[in-house]
């Protein structure tokens, strides 16, 4: 695609006029071009764009409270991405580790947690760490929403468990409530750490500021950002206060982070998604867009298999030419994302509305009206 600009939900390019349901990856939650957004980095760009870590950020500081403010006690550290904020809570993990003698760290089987060396570590996929191996030691990978491996598993040599509560990159996969009561009975009687992975989860993206709100507890660390700098690179790591005196000023930071560009675009977007009437139209488009797609999947359940997610994350696993589909749409100028080769991955703005939903609904009837001429062919 050419591009020429992009607002609110569409993006504009040479091709034509594009009905974005997958907001750049999850980065631009309020839509393109939000005017809040843009006017906050208009005013912090007109002061100075960067300053290193060595001065005072005041807008960073605010940033920071208003985190805590919506989570729990604790510090923030700022980070440039998700991978970056899940190497630091990894070190955090070593700190823990080292103290109190626990050297095993697990995540789960077909999550993601970045591209960097520690975060691919984590990330329990073959195709995307296998080839760069060999990776670091004592990182093993539990099986997803398995209670009896997870018992076997997990002893006093225990360090952490890193969790996403719904796996994105794998197709919008849920772990349980089931798996999340044991967890915590496990946590409980050997005392390790849970760090919960919001990067594409969090920030009002499945109906409630976090995703582990949905669950009733409280985890240790959380990771965030994809939409937390409002479409510049921004990610942090909020960490509870029991853990803040394993940290110590140096063993971690970044030249660029916080940029004051970046927090003032993220502070602008997490004023906003506060706001009831972000709850309001999360909730209810996302009930309106399952009820909908499940709907479908009674009438076509030879190629919808399942439709899953909370909030504005939802997954469609579909059987059947995936091509085919993503250009069928593409070709209707709506743009969807593919994961895991045959999940449509859907990630809108938060400022859907009903009339986008229905134009995906109607291109998607017509494609799976040709999928079964086709298949009956």
């Amino acid at each position: 695609m050419n591009l020429k600009k992009v607002k609110g939900m569409y993006i504009y390019a040479k091709e034509g006029k594009f009905l974005d349901l997958f907001s750049s990856l999850a980065t631009n939650s309020l839509g393109h071009r939000n005017c809040k957004i843009l006017k906050s980095i208009r005013k912090q760009s007109r002061k100075y764009l960067h300053i290193s870590n060595y001065f005072h950020n005041p807008q960073a500081e605010k940033f920071a409270k208003l985190l805590i403010e919506s989570s729990f006690k604790g510090n923030v550290l700022f980070t440039n991405s998700g991978t970056e904020a899940n190497e630091a809570a990894l070190k955090i993990f070593k700190l823990y580790g080292n103290k109190y003698n626990k050297e095993k760290i697990f995540s789960l089987e077909n999550s993601f947690h970045g591209r960097t060396f520690g975060s691919m570590s984590l990330t329990g996929q073959s195709k995307k760490n296998k080839k760069f191996g060999p990776l670091l030691e004592n990182i093993k990978y539990l099986k997803f929403n398995n209670l009896e491996d997870l018992r076997q598993n997990i002893d006093d040599k225990t360090c952490g468990v890193f969790l996403e509560l719904i796996q994105g990159e794998s197709g919008i996969n849920i772990v349980s409530r089931e798996y999340i009561t044991e967890l915590l009975k496990l946590k409980e009687m050997y005392k390790f750490l849970i760090v919960v992975d919001e990067i594409q989860s969090g920030l009002m993206r499945t109906g409630l500021m976090f995703s582990y709100l949905h669950y009733k507890f409280t985890p240790d660390i959380i990771t965030l950002a994809k939409s937390l700098g409002g479409g510049l690179p921004l990610g942090a790591v909020i960490v509870s206060e029991d853990l803040c005196d394993l940290i110590n000023i140096g063993d971690h930071g970044s030249t660029f982070a916080p940029n004051p560009v970046a927090v003032a675009s993220g502070y602008a977007l997490f004023k906003e998604i506060r706001k009831f009437k972000y709850y309001h139209n999360i909730n209810l488009m996302s009930d309106y867009l399952k009820f909908e797609l499940n709907n479908l999947k009674k009438l076509y359940p030879r190629i919808i298999k399942d439709v899953r997610g909370m909030g504005l994350m939802i997954g469609v696993e579909v059987v059947g030419d995936i091509d085919f589909i993503k250009d069928k749409f593409f070709k209707s100028n709506i743009l969807i994302n593919i994961t895991n080769k045959n999940i449509i991955r859907l990630l809108p703005a938060f400022i859907i509305k009903k009339r986008h939903i229905d134009s995906f609904l109607n291109c998607f009837k017509v494609i799976l009206e040709e999928l079964e001429v086709n298949e009956n062919d």
